[in-house]
């Protein structure tokens, strides 16, 4: 299994910039037709995503539609939901499963992904995570969603990032990934931001500049202390399929095991 980590957000009407992000080290790259696009260049952008993405490209690239209530977001599914180049499409500021199924009934094609950005779909989280079998992952939108609940500290969020972690596994979709930290210069932010997220249950990060990259992937890959803990795990479970202890007292059961071999996964990936 593949576990992205690294969503690398660009702006849809700057090809340039867009053809640099697939060179990246991104593992998703993520073209945004919404909230990074002016509405006089939503119709160009569209095009020009459209013409990038008529070929299939050397890892996954998403398309964040316009908003779904919007004049925009017809013309985006319409053209590029049939294109070899679309990996995922990604629907924002999702309140209600309806949305997702309308979107999902209408356009056949990639799997879609939700973004929760306002206290309405965090109430409904599970139902938009368990709306459509095309969808095959959720995650916050933070920005939106710390200005509908007047979120000045960061911890103010914790909560519904929880809430947004337990719905998409309580749906059998894959960890969500964090949402954007936005001073791209703050590296040591961001850092201490991605250790949080590891606690709480996220898997990877979106980012809006090639240099959170690498402080993103080196934050959600398992530590060498970590990966010797999984072997050890393995190793046990392996010599002894029934549920024991180490001598320090670590209980060893299947829940466990299974913990040990997403680490060793992750240490995989690549």
């Amino acid at each position: 299994m593949t576990f992205p980590l690294t969503w690398l957000y660009v702006p849809g009407d700057r090809p340039h910039i867009v053809t640099k992000a697939l060179a990246s080290g991104a593992d998703v790259v993520v073209i945004d037709l919404e909230d990074a696009v002016a509405p006089d260049r939503k119709e160009y952008a569209r095009a020009a995503t459209a013409e990038l993405l008529r070929a299939p490209q050397p890892l996954p690239v998403h398309v964040r539609v316009n908003a779904l209530d919007g004049p925009f977001v017809t013309a985006d599914l319409r053209t590029l939901a049939p294109l070899p180049g679309v990996s995922g499409l990604r629907l924002p500021k999702v309140a209600t499963p309806e949305q997702v199924v309308h979107i999902a009934e209408l356009h056949t094609g990639p799997p879609l992904y939700a973004l929760l950005e306002t206290a309405l779909a965090i109430e409904h989280a599970h139902a938009i995570a368990t709306a459509h079998p095309a969808l095959h992952g959720i995650a916050l939108g933070e920005a939106d969603l710390r200005a509908d609940l007047g979120v000045r500290d960061d911890a103010g969020l914790d909560w519904p990032r929880s809430r947004v972690i337990v719905a998409a596994r309580a749906a059998g979709l894959p960890p969500p990934p964090q949402s954007v930290h936005p001073d791209t210069r703050d590296l040591d932010g961001l850092t201490a931001s991605c250790a949080h997220g590891r606690t709480l249950g996220f898997l990877g990060r979106a980012a809006i500049h090639p240099r959170q990259l690498p402080v993103i992937e080196r934050a959600y890959l398992p530590t060498e202390e970590e990966l010797e803990h999984a072997e050890t795990i393995i190793k046990a479970a392996t010599e002894d399929q029934g549920a024991q202890a180490f001598p320090d007292g670590t209980f060893i059961d299947a829940a466990v095991v299974a913990a040990a071999q997403r680490t060793l996964s992750l240490a995989r990936r690549n």
